[in-house]
């Protein structure tokens, strides 16, 4: 056993020196973590998980450098990957779980599913002659389950209200379109509303249609809604970028320590260079979405309304591994035209994912007057030098607070155990036909759709299963907004996700100081 060790360990130090060639390392230091593998691996008194071990090992180094540098496992690789690709293969349908059974809430327009005709409203109980109804069957196994290599076929047994014996469908899965445009639609005769979830590969596309169709409507003016939008591929935010500035004009540059600079700029070919633009941003607007914010700020080509957005100036590179897992690592910072980065501090890496707590409690999420900037980090922008600061996200133009009056505690808790998404299933699933045949056109539903008091009790019926406590006077705070979720939720499974942001927005602050700055 001893000399095997030895030999092992022999074997593994000479494979150093390719690995010295191809990267700049220090070979002693990377010797020091191959021998102690090794000798934990070949010696150690009980049977070791290699790749576990392996795997921890580059965890602990990663969280050395910064909360970006991350690893990834090949299965987090390919679930990461799905939305910046723009496509996963599945049956496409889209779906909830009520009283642990899958019911389907839309399927995808031309895919599988539709093809064979099921419907929403349907649900699936077995897959492959498997039951995933009734047995407390975890989401994600039955995704697992539904997903797979296009081609293949899965068995699908279906029960659907007013048919007494269950279906049985065959699905050939295939390529399921992932979008990350998640609303266009005019606001008013000449102003435009655009709602961008993420940034991957399709996106440039789907704004550039966006803009072209709301164009053909009557737009002039366009308000870009990056709030909650967590960012992406960094080619991606630059070509959208592109669509709003003149020939010429810096985007962004990237440098880092081992990464010479690297500039993007506008080619003056975009959709929308002359109409007025307002971005829309908040502290959970980060990277990509920083980018192209901070792009039109600083060129004086958006006004830029909300609040502090996250503040992720970091740029990472992929590094893949053998076993298709994967190493994110930040190679360089991005800086905006007039020269600052917006990443944030991290000198404590624990405190660098509570700084938004700490934001509320500071009161900043509330108050613009909580905010302050050193003016080591204050820039200008590039053609009205107005100042602009650096060092932890982008500040807007117009700040608008947080609504607390409407957001309770009661109402985080219904959220958050998900009594209002079960309210909306039970409802949806009860009356959809009723609801379609009544509201023929969304335009009706918008107008004429009110939440009644009994769709209120469904609510405090779930709310209660959730063993959510009833607070009578915060229940009476948050009820406007209440009805107004439960009536967008509704409209998004009649139609779609454009339609729910339609509904809710009449409860965004950020867009009606965006309406007013255009309209006043």
């Amino acid at each position: 056993m001893k000399r095997y060790a030895i030999t092992l360990l022999l074997l593994l130090l000479g494979s150093t020196a390719l690995l010295a060639q191809n990267l700049s390392v220090d070979l002693n230091r990377v010797r020091k973590l191959i021998m102690a593998e090794g000798a934990i691996n070949s010696l150690y008194v009980e049977d070791v998980n290699e790749e576990k071990i392996i795997e921890a090992g580059i965890v602990a180094m990663l969280k050395e450098l910064d909360p970006h540098s991350v690893y990834n496992n090949a299965e987090e690789v390919k679930k990461m990957n799905e939305p910046l690709q723009g496509n996963f293969e599945g049956i496409g349908v889209q779906f909830n779980i009520a009283d642990d059974t899958l019911l389907v809430i839309q399927t995808i327009s031309g895919g599988p599913s539709q093809r064979v005709g099921i419907y929403a409203g349907d649900r699936i109980v077995t897959v492959n002659d498997t039951a995933i109804a009734g047995v407390k069957m975890d989401r994600n196994e039955i995704m697992k389950r539904l997903r797979g290599p296009k081609g293949t076929k899965v068995h699908l047994g279906v029960v659907r209200r007013g048919i007494k014996e269950p279906l049985s469908f065959v699905v050939t899965r295939d390529k399921i379109p992932v979008n990350t445009l998640e609303a266009a639609y005019m606001l008013n005769p000449t102003i435009g509303y655009i709602r961008l979830g993420s940034f991957g590969q399709t996106s440039h596309k789907e704004v550039v249609e966006a803009m072209n169709k709301l164009k053909q409507e009557g737009m002039e003016d366009l308000i870009f809604d990056l709030e909650d939008n967590g960012g992406g591929l960094l080619q991606a935010a630059a070509e959208i970028a592109n669509e709003f500035l003149q020939e010429g004009q810096l985007i962004v540059y990237t440098q880092g320590r081992r990464v010479p600079r690297q500039e993007f700029s506008a080619v003056g070919k975009g959709k929308f260079q002359n109409g007025r633009l307002v971005v829309l941003i908040n502290e959970y607007s980060a990277s990509a979405s920083e980018i192209v914010t901070g792009a039109v700020q600083d060129w004086d080509r958006a006004y830029v309304v909300g609040r502090r957005s996250f503040g992720k100036g970091l740029v990472q590179r992929p590094i893949m591994l053998p076993d298709e897992s994967m190493i994110r690592l930040t190679v360089a910072h991005y800086y905006t035209p007039s020269g600052r980065c917006v990443q944030k501090p991290f000198d404590k890496i624990e405190d660098y994912s509570k700084e938004i707590i700490q934001r509320y409690n500071k009161g900043e999420l509330s108050s613009a007057d909580s905010i302050h900037f050193p003016d080591s980090l204050k820039y200008y922008t590039k053609i009205q030098h107005r100042p602009v600061y650096g060092g932890g996200g982008i500040m807007p133009d117009r700040f608008v607070p947080l609504d607390t009056v409407a957001y309770t505690k009661y109402h985080r808790e219904l959220v958050a155990k998900g009594a209002v998404n079960s309210t909306n299933v039970t409802l949806i699933d009860k009356n959809r036909k009723a609801w379609e045949k009544k509201y023929p056109t969304f335009d009706k539903f918008k107008s004429d759709f009110e939440v009644t008091d009994d769709m209120l009790k469904v609510l405090r019926d779930k709310a209660e299963e959730a063993k959510v406590t009833f607070d009578q006077e915060q229940y009476e705070d948050s009820l406007p907004l209440l009805k107004l979720q439960i009536k967008a939720l509704i409209a998004r499974d009649l139609w779609d996700t454009s339609e729910y942001f339609e509904i809710i927005n009449d409860n965004n602050d950020a867009l009606k100081a965006a309406l007013d700055y255009l309209t006043k």
